[in-house]
């Protein structure tokens, strides 16, 4: 697929961007016999005169500045007049305050250009730098194949990253990878597993996916904070510790999935930690709720990762900088303990979320709809604005380890439960949670 028929596939209204006239006459920078030659064939073959293509478009009724890769054009390559020609969109994308979509297919920078091509790659990221900073969206999608710096810089660098199926996806290109690499490994699926892109979505699903995805990002953006979901559960209050810890641990009792369905007209999830690491516990995403958009991240009862605590806080980094309010759903009984989980650098990971959390400017509100255990619950708790459903519990440890740590007898895990009020209203009284939510009428 050609670039213009990659921007036509997804987009409506296309007007290109003015381009500075490209001198295909001489061989580079370098000399490099031949260079204006492959150059002037290039052209002939695609009828482009770069490797990339600029314009102003229209996905989903949202005006965006997109950039599309020729992959005829010398392998889609980034060579200097690439450079300029990003460098110029991302300006415009700033005068007029629009997002930046990128559909990318590039084997990385132009050896014919040597170290004039692989310098763009900082030009290129200090553009997505100032438009990050400019509070604009960046979205990117990974045709096929996305390698070397354009994957390091325009793919790996956006704020959300779709894929297409089965593309090639990596840093190293096929042709420098070690002769006994896995090809399944340099993937779109394989960087999806690992938590390094957002979704894989077939072609004709895109246009949709973009457009849903696009308006969640651009949509107003009231500053109160997003109210909290109604309960799902039981509606009557535990007579004890223990039994809100049971409560807690019904296995029918309402997850996270079902509160985000009943809470969100739609919907897209952000994946992965960016970081090699994917949780599959944490539910993080932006959603539409009474016609606005709200960033949720969702624990869904399992002992939370660290790459779900850092998915978290990339969640959260990106709704503060876009200015959108935040939900978070609290329900697990702990942060992951294993050795995997240590040498995951579960500490530091929790670190960082408690510290995105205390410094965000955006309202945050946390609803605990089942298991609230100890640190790794409270680090995705809004301070002052934490509410619970009467089938939930807080704790700063799970009653049976404090009875273990206190060195009583299994027999007193009751008792300690009742000692330590966790149920929900001891935890208003205790000014921990702002309030109760109930059932909708």
């Amino acid at each position: 697929m050609s670039a213009r028929e990659a921007l036509e596939a997804v987009a409506g209204d296309c007007t290109l961007l003015p381009a500075l006239p490209v001198s295909g006459e001489t061989d580079g920078p370098l000399g490099w016999k031949g260079y204006g030659a492959s150059r002037r064939s290039a052209a002939e073959r695609t009828g482009e005169t770069e490797s990339v293509v600029c314009a102003t478009a229209r996905i989903g009724g949202v005006d965006v500045v997109a950039l599309s890769f020729e992959f005829g054009f010398l392998g889609g390559s980034i060579g200097e007049v690439t450079g300029d020609r990003i460098v110029a969109a991302h300006a415009h994308a700033r005068e007029y305050r629009l997002p930046v979509v990128t559909l990318v297919a590039t084997g990385g920078s132009r050896m014919q250009e040597g170290i004039r091509a692989l310098s763009q790659l900082q030009r290129v990221a200090a553009q997505i730098v100032l438009t990050r900073d400019a509070g604009l969206p960046q979205l990117t999608v990974l045709r096929d194949p996305t390698t070397g710096g354009g994957w390091a810089t325009l793919g790996a660098g956006a704020d959300m990253i779709l894929a297409m199926p089965a593309a090639q996806v990596a840093f190293a290109g096929s042709r420098v990878r070690p002769p006994e690499a896995d090809p399944a490994a340099y993937t779109a699926e394989a960087q999806l597993a690992a938590g390094h892109i957002d979704a894989v979505v077939p072609q004709r699903e895109l246009p949709g996916e973009l457009a849903l995805r696009l308006r969640l990002l651009t949509s107003p953006r009231p500053a109160d904070p997003a109210p909290p979901p109604h309960a799902l559960g039981v509606t009557d209050l535990p007579s004890s510790g223990w039994d809100a810890v049971a409560r807690a641990r019904a296995p029918r009792r309402p997850r996270a999935d079902a509160y985000l369905d009943a809470y969100f007209t739609s919907r897209a999830e952000v994946a992965g930690d960016r970081c090699g690491g994917r949780d599959t516990g944490m539910r993080c995403g932006f959603g539409f709720h009474d016609g606005r958009t709200v960033a949720y991240a969702a624990q869904c009862g399992t002992a939370t990762r660290p790459a779900g605590y850092r998915t978290a806080a990339r969640l959260i980094r990106l709704a503060d900088r876009l200015g959108i309010p935040v939900l978070t759903l609290v329900d697990t009984p702990g942060a992951a303990n294993d050795a995997s989980a240590e040498q995951a650098g579960a500490g530091s990971a929790i670190a960082e979320l408690f510290t995105v959390v205390a410094s965000a400017r955006v309202p945050l509100t946390t609803l605990v709809i089942g298991e609230g255990g100890s640190g790794g619950a409270l680090a995705l708790a809004a301070p002052g604005n934490t509410w619970a459903t009467p089938d939930s519990y807080f704790s700063v440890i799970a009653p049976e380890l404090a009875a273990a740590i206190l060195k009583r007898p299994p027999s007193a895990t009751g008792p300690t439960a009742d000692e330590l009020r966790i149920r929900p209203q001891d935890l208003v009284e205790l000014g921990f949670l702002r309030g109760l939510v109930t059932k909708s009428a």
